[in-house]
C-alpha cells in the first residue's frame, strides 16, 4: 500500500496553493467546470543539494535535487548560497507554530489539587483577560501565508522473541533526548524533525522541523518527512524495540505487573487503577498532576466502558440472560455507543455492562431524545416565540440585554428557540445557543414574548421536516417591548397557552418510539485510568490562515468533516486484550479525562447538589455540562465578512447593511453552557457574540494544573499561560488557536498567525496512508476557500455522525448526515426559479429577488432608529456574512430551504458524489488541482492518495480497524 517512494526527486516547477477568498467566479451545475480568475503560482527556484557524506547513518541525510542533470560547480555555488539562505529560514520558521505537545508543557512544580483550588478563580479570570489582550493586539492581523504541519505519535514496544511477548518500552524520554541532540547537528539540512514528549512513558510525538508552505510540492514533502521521522526513530532503537504507528497498545491493562520494560506495579496514588501502574506515565510533573486532578475533581476514578465484540464463543454474551440483552438494531441501523452518557446505566448495571442505542434517519441520536443515560434531557430549555402584540411578528436578537442587533436575522412567532434563562438579569432573559439574548416578557411584565415548552413534548430543533432547514417570515419587537411593525402575508401558527406544550406529528412519533424501546444491554470492556485514552496515538494537522476570519471559517468547515475522516481512518479495534465492537479511540479518550462532578453530569438531586457545592470550582461544580472536556465542538464560530457602507452594491445593502445570519443560527442547535461573567467581559471588550460564546464555553472548565509561582506572577498583558491552561485542556475535534505573544520583544523571527487544528483522525499503519489523509485535509480546505463552498449542517447532526463513526466498520456500513448543496443554487437548478447569493462570496452587482423583497419590507418599517441599537465595529451589524434566504411557499405557508438541506449519505457518496446535485469531495479536489495547474509530479502522487481514499470509502480497501480485527480473528490461536 506504500506505493513508490517519491523522495528521490521533486519537480523543479511547482504551483502555489490558492489561499485567497477574493476570487470572482462563474458556477455551473458541474463543479468540475468552475471557472475562476486565475492566479498562477510562481516557480520554485530552490535546487538544494544536500551533503551525502554525513558521519551519521544515512537516515539523517535526505537528498533531492531538481537540477541533478545540471550538476556543475556553478550550480553548486548557487545551491550552496540558497542552502545557507534557507537554513536561516529554517531556523526562523521553526515548527513550534504547529507543535501541539500534550497541552501546555512547562517547567515547574504543580500544586496539589486542594492547594490549587483557591487559585482556580483567579486563573479563570486571568485567562479571559489574557485572551482579550491577545485579541485586541492581533484582531486585525491579516495577510499571513499558508503554513501548515502534521503531528504523528508513536508507541514504543519491546519484543521478546524467546517468549513471543510484547510489552511497553518506557524509554521514550531517553530516546527523545537522543533524537533532539542529533537533530541539532543537522539543522543545515532541508528536512528535519522535532521530537516532543507525550502522555505515556512509551510514547513520543514527532513533527517536521519547519512547516509546510503553500506550494504544491510541499504536499510531497509530507510523506518524505514522515518516512524520515520513522527512519530516524528506528535508528536509535535497540534491536528488540519497535515503533509502529498503531493507535493503541492492544494489551494495555491486560498484563498486570509485567506489562512494561522496566516492570511497573499495578496501581498507585496517581491513577488508583486496577489495571495499570503509575510508572507508565511520562515523568514530566504535568502529566501525573493532570491525571490525579481529573480524578479528584470528578470525585471518583474515571470510568471507561466500551461495547465488547460478540463472537461465537464470547463468554460474557453466553452468560447474559435473554431478558437482559434487549433487541438488536433493525436492519440498516447502526449500533451506537453513547460515550460520555453512561452514568445512569452504570448505576443500574455496573462497570461490566452498558446500554447501547441504534441509529436511524428519524431518530439519529439513538432511541430516545431524552437520552436516559445522560440523567436529563440532552437539550437546554426550549421556548416558543409568540409576541402577543397585534402586528408584531417576532423578536430582535440582542447582543447583550437591551442592546438590539437589528440586522441579524431573528426568530419569528411560532418558532422554537433553545437556550437557558439567565437568573441574575432583571426582567427575565434567555441566552440562546448562538450567543444572543431574547427577553422573556415586556418590561412591565404584562406581555409575554417567550413561552417555555416542557421537555417531554419537545423535539430537538435540528429535527426538521424533509431534512431541510425551515423558517418563517419577518420581525419584530424592539427594545423595551416596543413593537416595530412589519407587514407580511399569510397566517401564523397557532400558539398554545404558556402553560401548555405544542406537539407535532414528529414529536408524537418520537414519544411512541420511546415507549417501544427495550433497553439494549451489552457486555463492556472496562478501563479506569487516563492512560487508556491518552495512551492512544493519532495524527493531527494544523493550518495557519490568512486572518482571523479565515481561521474561524476553516474551524467550522473542518468540524463537519471530523467524524467523516475519523470513520475513514478508524484503527482502534483492540482494547485491554479484547476485541471491541467499536473502531475508534475518540470516545475512550473522552471518558478517560471526564472530570465533571456528579452534578455537572446530571446525577444529583437539588438537595444533594446544595450539600456538595464547591465554591472554588467554576459554577460551584453544579452547572450542567453536557460533554466531557474531550469531545466534539458545541458551537460554530464563523461570524462572517465585513461589508462597509462603501461596498454596498445596491440600495438594499446600504439601507439595511444586510448580514442575514439565519442559517448559521439554526446550525448552532446544541446546548452551549457558558460562563456568564466571562461572556459579559468579552462582549464589553469588543469581542463579537459568536466568538465570545466560544471562549466563554471553554471557560466552563476549571484549570487542571496550577504551578507554584505562576499564578498572580503571570503578566496578563504579555503572557497567555492562564488562557492556554484552559484552552489546551479543552480537547475538541477542532481547536482554534490565536497567535501567541512573542517571548522576546526583540525577536525578529516571523510571527505565528491564526491557526486551526484538525484533531479527529486515527493514526494509520503506513506513512503512505498518513500522508494521503494529511494531504487530503489540506486540499479540502483549499477547495472550500477557493471555490467558495461550505459544509454547514446542524451541529446535532455532527454529533450524531460522531456516534455513528465509532461503530464497527462505519466507513462501509454507515450513513452520515451531509450537506446536499455545497454551493449556492442558481437560476435553473432543480427546484429553484431564482438566483441565490453565496454566504461566503463578495457581494455581486446583481440585485436578487431576496434583496428587492427586503428593500420593500425595510421601506414599510417604522421606529427603526432605536438608540440602543448595537452598531459597534465588533457586533454582528458589521461582521455577518450574507446568507442565502429561503423562498416563501405560499401554498404551505412556510419557507422551503432546499439550498441548506442535508441528508444521509454513505461514505462512498460523500467522497465520490451522489446524483446530479452533490459532486463529492474527491472530484472537487481534482477540479481544484486542474484549477491551479498542478504540476505532473505532484499530481501523480496525489492521485495515488485520492485513489486510496476512494477505494477505502467504496469498501475495496479495509480500514486499519477492520484489517486488525480480521487478522486477530483469523489467527490459529483465536478461540472465537
Amino acid at each position: 500500500m506504500d506505493g513508490n517512494d517519491s523522495s528521490s526527486a521533486v519537480a523543479g516547477k511547482t504551483t502555489r496553493l490558492i489561499i485567497s477568498k477574493d476570487t470572482t467566479h462563474v458556477r455551473s451545475q458541474e463543479y468540475g467546470k468552475i471557472q475562476h480568475r486565475r492566479r498562477f503560482g510562481r516557480q520554485c527556484l530552490y535546487g538544494i543539494g544536500l551533503d551525502r557524506s554525513s558521519p551519521f547513518n544515512k537516515v539523517w541525510s535526505l537528498s533531492f535535487h531538481p537540477f541533478t542533470k545540471f550538476w556543475t560547480p556553478h550550480f553548486f555555488r548557487i545551491n550552496f548560497i540558497l542552502m545557507m539562505f534557507l537554513t536561516i529560514l529554517n531556523l526562523n520558521y521553526g515548527c513550534d507554530a504547529f507543535s501541539l505537545t500534550m497541552g501546555l508543557l512547562k517547567v515547574g512544580t504543580p500544586q496539589p489539587w486542594q492547594k490549587s483550588k483557591p487559585n482556580l478563580r483567579y486563573v479563570r479570570e486571568a485567562g479571559v483577560r489574557q485572551f482579550i489582550s491577545t485579541y485586541n493586539r492581533v484582531e486585525n492581523l491579516k495577510g499571513d501565508e499558508l503554513l501548515w504541519g502534521d503531528e504523528i505519535e508513536y508507541g514504543l514496544f519491546v519484543l521478546e522473541p524467546e517468549t513471543k511477548s510484547i510489552r511497553l518500552c518506557l524509554r521514550a524520554e531517553q530516546i527523545m533526548d537522543d533524537l533532539n541532540d542529533k537533530e541539532k547537528s543537522h539543522l543545515h539540512r532541508m528536512e528535519g524533525c522535532h521530537w516532543v514528549p507525550e502522555y505515556g512513558g512509551w510514547m513520543i510525538e514527532a513533527t517536521p522541523n519547519r512547516p509546510y508552505t503553500g506550494f504544491t510540492n510541499d504536499l510531497l514533502r509530507v510523506e518524505r518527512n514522515m518516512r524520515l521521522r520513522r527512519r530516524r526513530l528506528v535508528s536509535v532503537l535497540r534491536d528488540n524495540e519497535i515503533a509502529p504507528t498503531v493507535s493503541t497498545f492492544p494489551l494495555l491493562g491486560a498484563l498486570g505487573d509485567d506489562g512494561s520494560v522496566p516492570a511497573t506495579s499495578v496501581g498507585g496514588n496517581i491513577t488508583e487503577s486496577a489495571y495499570i501502574g503509575d510508572g507508565i506515565i511520562n515523568s514530566h510533573p504535568r502529566f501525573g498532576a493532570l491525571t490525579a486532578n481529573i480524578r479528584k475533581r470528578r470525585g471518583e476514578k474515571v470510568t471507561i466502558r466500551v461495547p465488547l465484540y460478540k463472537d461465537l464463543e464470547t463468554p460474557e454474551y453466553k452468560k447474559m440472560r435473554t431478558d437482559e440483552k434487549g433487541c438488536d438494531c433493525e436492519s440498516g441501523s447502526l449500533q451506537l455507543w453513547r460515550y460520555g452518557k453512561g452514568d445512569i446505566s452504570r448505576k443500574r448495571h455496573g462497570d461490566n455492562l452498558l446500554v447501547v442505542g441504534c441509529s436511524s434517519s428519524e431518530f439519529p441520536m439513538g432511541p430516545s431524545l431524552n437520552e436516559e443515560d445522560t440523567g436529563e434531557p440532552i437539550t437546554l430549555e426550549k421556548w416558543q416565540v409568540n409576541v402577543e402584540i397585534e402586528g408584531c411578528l417576532g423578536l430582535y436578537y440582542r447582543s447583550s440585554p437591551n442592546i438590539i442587533v437589528s440586522d441579524a436575522d431573528w426568530p419569528r412567532n411560532g418558532e422554537f428557540v433553545t437556550g437557558i434563562e439567565v437568573p441574575d438579569i432583571p426582567g427575565g432573559w434567555v441566552r440562546l445557543q448562538n450567543g444572543y439574548y431574547l427577553p422573556i416578557q415586556s418590561e412591565n411584565g404584562k406581555i409575554k414574548f417567550l413561552h417555555k415548552v416542557t421537555p417531554a413534548n419537545t423535539v430537538s430543533p435540528s429535527i426538521v421536516r424533509n431534512n431541510s432547514i425551515t423558517s418563517s417570515t419577518m420581525p419584530l419587537v424592539g427594545g423595551g417591548g416596543t413593537p416595530v411593525i412589519a407587514q407580511a402575508g399569510g397566517t401564523l401558527p397557532a400558539m398554545a397557552d404558556s402553560g401548555s406544550s405544542v406537539t407535532t406529528k414528529t414529536e408524537m412519533a418520537v414519544q411512541e418510539k420511546e415507549k417501544q424501546q427495550v433497553e439494549q444491554v451489552r457486555p463492556a470492556i472496562h478501563m479506569d485510568a487516563m492512560a487508556f485514552g491518552m495512551g492512544c496515538c493519532c495524527i493531527q494537522v494544523t493550518f495557519q490562515a490568512q486572518d482571523m476570519e479565515e481561521s474561524r471559517f476553516i474551524y467550522d468547515q473542518l468540524a463537519v468533516l471530523t467524524p467523516i475522516l475519523m470513520a475513514l481512518t478508524a484503527s482502534t479495534p483492540l482494547l485491554r486484550g479484547r476485541i471491541a465492537d467499536t473502531d475508534c479511540r475518540w470516545g475512550i479518550i473522552s471518558e478517560c479525562v471526564d472530570d465533571r462532578t456528579p452534578a455537572e453530569r446530571g446525577l444529583k438531586n437539588e438537595e444533594e447538589q446544595e450539600s456538595q457545592a464547591q465554591e472554588e470550582l467554576v459554577g460551584k461544580g453544579q452547572r450542567r455540562l453536557y460533554k466531557s472536556r474531550y469531545d466534539s465542538i458545541s458551537t460554530y464560530i464563523c461570524q462572517g465578512a465585513t461589508m462597509s457602507a462603501s461596498s454596498a452594491t445596491n440600495d438594499s445593502d446600504s439601507i439595511r447593511g444586510i448580514k442575514s445570519n439565519r442559517v448559521l443560527n439554526i446550525y448552532n442547535d446544541l446546548p452551549v453552557p457558558i460562563d456568564e461573567g466571562a461572556y459579559k467581559r468579552l462582549r464589553k471588550n469588543g469581542v463579537d457574540p459568536a466568538l465570545s460564546q466560544h471562549i466563554a464555553h471553554l471557560f466552563v472548565r476549571d484549570p487542571l494544573v496550577v504551578f507554584d509561582g505562576a499564578v498572580e506572577e503571570v503578566d496578563d498583558a504579555t503572557q497567555t499561560d492562564h488562557f492556554e491552561s484552559i484552552q489546551s485542556t479543552n480537547w475538541q475535534t477542532v481547536r482554534w488557536k490565536p497567535p501567541p505573544p512573542r517571548s522576546d520583544p526583540y525577536d525578529l523571527s516571523p510571527h505565528i498567525g491564526w491557526r486551526t487544528e484538525f484533531r479527529s483522525m486515527e493514526i494509520q499503519l503506513t506513512d503512505f496512508e498518513n500522508a494521503a489523509f494529511t494531504a487530503f485535509v489540506v486540499l479540502v480546505t483549499r477547495v472550500l476557500i477557493s471555490f467558495d463552498l461550505n459544509l454547514y449542517v446542524p451541529l446535532s447532526r455532527v454529533d450524531a455522525n460522531m456516534q455513528r463513526a465509532h461503530t464497527r466498520n462505519a466507513a462501509v456500513k454507515g450513513e452520515f448526515f451531509f450537506r446536499r448543496h455545497l454551493a449556492p443554487l442558481e437560476e435553473g437548478d432543480d427546484g429553484f426559479g431564482m438566483k441565490y447569493k453565496s454566504m461566503f462570496a463578495s457581494n455581486g452587482k446583481d440585485e436578487s429577488i431576496n434583496d428587492r423583497l427586503l428593500k420593500e419590507q425595510m421601506a414599510e418599517k417604522t421606529n427603526t432608529n432605536n438608540d440602543n441599537t448595537d452598531t459597534s465595529s465588533n457586533s454582528a451589524t458589521t461582521n455577518q456574512r450574507e446568507v442565502p434566504s429561503a423562498i416563501k411557499n405560499n401554498i404551505l405557508n412556510r419557507i422551503d430551504d432546499e439550498e441548506n438541506s442535508y441528508e444521509e449519505m454513505t461514505m462512498a457518496e460523500i467522497m465520490t458524489g451522489k446524483g446530479d446535485y452533490f459532486p463529492g469531495l474527491i472530484p472537487l479536489v481534482y477540479a481544484y488541482l486542474d484549477y491551479i495547474n498542478c504540476d505532473t509530479t505532484t499530481r501523480a502522487r496525489l492521485s495515488q492518495y485520492l485513489t486510496l481514499i476512494e477505494k477505502r470509502a467504496m469498501g475495496e480497501l479495509l480500514t486499519p480497524a477492520t484489517y486488525i480485527r480480521q487478522m486477530v480473528q483469523n489467527h490459529p490461536k483465536y478461540q472465537n
